[in-house]
């Protein structure tokens, strides 16, 4: 790649920066910087416009680029986003997520004088429930569904439920995760060997420093804000009994169960069914309909509070699944400028030792999925370099492959163009640069530890 195409990366990636903090329409900056980062590519002649179903006109493969993001966001991620925003639309309406809010704080009652406390044990949580439910964005949003307004309801502010809640997906781990799948063909193992002998011995001392920087971070950021007389709390007013029958509390939560129960990982269910995230939305909206319509004894009311199934993932559409979008062009921008490639081959001639050069590599990685706004791209973008790279640094494979395939996924949590944190940020209705902003600080001493402890242990 050519020094000019590297400048002109830094010169979009610091433009679109600027236009971010100035408030511009980020569906807009990431957009049209993305397209400009394409047509560069083209004309430099490092990497023609090449959409799956070329249009015979550079000029219309550009706009044909945009239409199979979007066909392919919709049909992968964006519908399932879409769904889960319809379904806390609809959990809201009907006052199921009232009903989950008060009885979960009788139990929970202990937690109002230690409510960050409670934040920080959803991390662990949370990060099992990502083993069987490996998208980061899926899970998120189910536990805005079920875990967010209970938190919040204990009193932590907004940003520190999300927080906690994009902790919970901050390591790509398990057998089902696709980063995991191919960062242990890389090094030659299985995918159930690289989580057990690998993956767990360098997650789990990392996962108490992260619960450890989180709990002080949000703390921290909580009584800042408040001393700035920022509106830190947003209690939903459930501390009365709600209008609707108890029961309905399951209902939030019935996605989420039902997707643990059915995991082939879990092993509950013999034969094995296969659910995924939308088809758990729509079986526990049909459910749904049904308790409401035996609460309320009218069909026509019933279908109007489905109305709000509907508004929601117009909603999510509209604020989310554009920007996630946006972000994806931006990041195939970067790529086709070879800025991934880039950074590779300029760290390799540093001529740092082995152990400096993995450093370099996992902070690098981590900051290209910031960048990105995903942990797969940037992964599959570094990853199949690094078994080669090791070899010539005189390093087994894994000692590089292991913590970039965690820094990427780590990244990604502080990213204010990432899947989870656009998705999550939204259905919740707060910005998601303020969300990035409050993760970055605990994530990279989190990064820190990581290197650390991984290269002490080899």
């Amino acid at each position: 790649m050519s020094v000019t195409a590297f400048i002109l990366c830094l010169v979009f990636i610091c433009l679109a920066a600027v236009f971010l903090y100035r408030k511009l329409n980020p569906q807009g900056v990431l957009l049209l910087a993305g397209l400009a980062m394409l047509v560069s590519a083209a004309l430099l002649g490092i990497r023609p416009l090449a959409p799956q179903h070329p249009t015979g006109s550079p000029v219309f493969d550009l706009v044909k680029l945009v239409e199979e993001t979007f066909l392919g966001n919709l049909s992968r991620a964006g519908f399932m986003i879409m769904t889960i925003g319809g379904y806390v639309a609809f959990m809201n309406h009907i006052k199921a997520t009232n009903a989950l809010v008060y009885l979960s704080m009788k139990p929970l009652g202990f937690f109002r004088k230690y409510p960050y406390l409670a934040a920080t044990v959803t991390i662990p949580i949370g990060q099992l429930l990502f083993i069987t439910t490996p998208s980061a964005t899926g899970l998120g949003l189910l536990l805005v569904a079920s875990v967010y307004p209970v938190l919040v309801e204990l009193g932590v502010s907004r940003l520190t439920a999300l927080s906690v809640i994009t902790a919970a997906t901050l390591f790509d781990q398990g057998p089902g995760s696709a980063n995991t799948a191919l960062a242990a063909s890389l090094i030659q193992e299985t995918n159930v060997a690289y989580f057990v002998a690998r993956q767990l011995p360098l997650v789990l001392p990392t996962t108490v420093v992260v619960m450890l920087l989180f709990y002080i971070n949000n703390k921290y950021c909580d009584r800042r804000d408040a001393a700035r007389s920022t509106e830190v709390q947003s209690k939903p007013a459930v501390t009365e009994k709600p209008s609707v029958p108890l029961f309905f509390a399951w209902l939030p939560v019935l996605p989420l169960l039902l997707l643990i129960v059915f995991s082939p990982y879990v092993g509950l269910v013999q034969p094995p069914v296969t659910l995924n995230t939308t088809s758990a939305m729509f079986f526990s909206m049909f459910v749904s309909l049904i308790f409401e319509v035996f609460h309320l004894r009218s069909i026509r009311k019933t279908f109007e509070a489905f109305t709000s199934f509907w508004k929601g993932m117009g909603n999510v559409f509209a604020n989310v699944v554009t920007l996630i979008v946006a972000s994806e062009v931006f990041s195939k921008g970067l790529i086709s400028l070879g800025f991934i490639d880039s950074l590779v081959d300029y760290s390799t001639h540093l001529g740092l030792s082995g152990v400096f050069i993995a450093a370099v590599f996992a902070l690098i990685i981590f900051s290209a999925a910031m960048l990105m706004g995903s942990g797969n791209a940037a992964f599959f973008s570094f990853g199949p370099l690094l078994p080669g790279i090791a070899a010539r640094l005189g390093m087994p494979a894994y000692s590089l492959v292991l913590p970039l395939q965690l820094s990427a996924s780590m990244g990604r949590a502080a990213s204010p163009i990432a899947g989870i944190i656009v998705a999550i940020a939204g259905v919740a209705g707060v910005s998601p640069l303020e969300l990035a902003r409050r993760n970055t600080l605990p994530l990279i001493g989190s990064i820190l530890f990581l290197i650390f402890y991984h290269f002490i242990t080899l």
